[in-house]
């Protein structure tokens, strides 16, 4: 059990050390999104703008158009919630290499109510031309994310949970080959034999999904779990493959299921392959307080019991 904001903070100073050009910005939060190391490692490129998160953006988008790589970090619900018309207008339509990075996405705020809750920062970030938007579901692939889009030149949304949760990827390490991660590019965290469904999702609440294909397999349903850490650009290869195969989806996120990777899925299967499939997400409602976010998942229908009824009823739809 780690943390994928500790992953994003380890790997921005490890960035730091190897490129003199990156940059980083907060609005009050050094500690909570785990940019404080980097600020005492490099305290000239380090700058705290107060709780003002548009200027947050803004300021990072002339550092950008000045050729540095500035990295951005607030909570999700602030940033991109607070900051949109400024990350639209001066990183994206400029199309400059902005990283807004979003933690305590989801429930992860959980104690804070749904005021701090943010189920719709990935709809409202892949509407954005331009924009990449990356959803890692561990430690390990939080490091991978964030040295990714240090490097692509692009404006990026990375989407970083709170609290610690299962390693479900391999680290890349010198002499060992851990899980390869690259930008657009889903990967395979499970496949059964003859495949009848493929669940899709982001995040860390794919350590459900996993949870899931183990209780199907014992009924007798073998699935395929793919971990779509990258909703834009989307790998419609994945999918259209994954639908093909199975004939039957199921995608699960800790996010609204309007506008997500839900939607990001069933828009590449509509134009491809067309095929039954069901969402697990939040349905059209605001989160609510609770000391764990586990509590929320149970209440909002993301553990794995609910995953195993979605691909249930989703087979029964593929029989039909």
């Amino acid at each position: 059990m780690k943390s994928i904001r500790d992953g994003f903070g380890e790997a921005l100073v490890e960035i730091g050390h190897k490129n003199p050009d990156v940059v980083v910005l907060t609005a009050d939060l050094a500690e909570s999104t785990r940019v404080k190391e980097f600020a005492e490692a490099f305290p000239d490129r380090f700058f705290q703008v107060g709780v003002a998160e548009q200027a947050l953006v803004t300021v990072a988008a002339g550092m950008a158009l000045a050729g540095k790589i500035p990295f951005t970090t607030s909570y999700a619900v602030f940033s991109p919630g607070r900051t949109w018309e400024q990350i639209k207008i001066t990183a994206a339509l400029n199309d400059v290499p902005v990283k807004i990075i979003g933690a305590h996405a989801g429930f992860g705020a959980s104690m804070y109510g749904a005021t701090h809750q943010s189920l719709e920062d990935i709809a409202l970030m892949r509407v954005i031309p331009n924009m990449v938007v990356v959803s890692p579901c561990d430690y390990e692939e939080a490091k991978k994310a964030t040295i990714s889009i240090a490097g692509n030149g692009k404006p990026s949304y990375l989407r970083l949970a709170r609290q610690e949760s299962p390693e479900l990827t391999t680290p890349l390490r010198q002499g060992f080959e851990g899980q390869e991660f690259e930008i657009g590019k889903a990967n395979t965290l499970y496949e059964g034999r003859d495949p009848q469904v493929a669940i899709i999702g982001c995040g860390p609440i794919l350590s459900e999904a996993l949870s899931a294909a183990k209780d199907l397999k014992e009924m007798g349903i073998e699935t395929i779990v793919i971990n779509n850490h990258t909703i834009k650009p989307i790998d419609d290869i994945a999918i259209t493959n994954a639908a093909r195969i199975c004939e039957a989806i199921v995608t699960v996120e800790e996010h609204q299921i309007m506008g997500g990777l839900g939607s990001a899925v069933s828009e590449v299967v509509c134009q491809t392959h067309p095929v039954p499939i069901e969402f697990i997400g939040v349905h059209d409602c605001f989160g609510e307080s609770s000391l764990d976010p586990m509590e929320l998942w149970e209440k909002f229908g993301l553990k794995s019991k609910n995953i195993v009824e979605a691909v249930k009823k989703v087979l029964a739809r593929k029989n039909a």
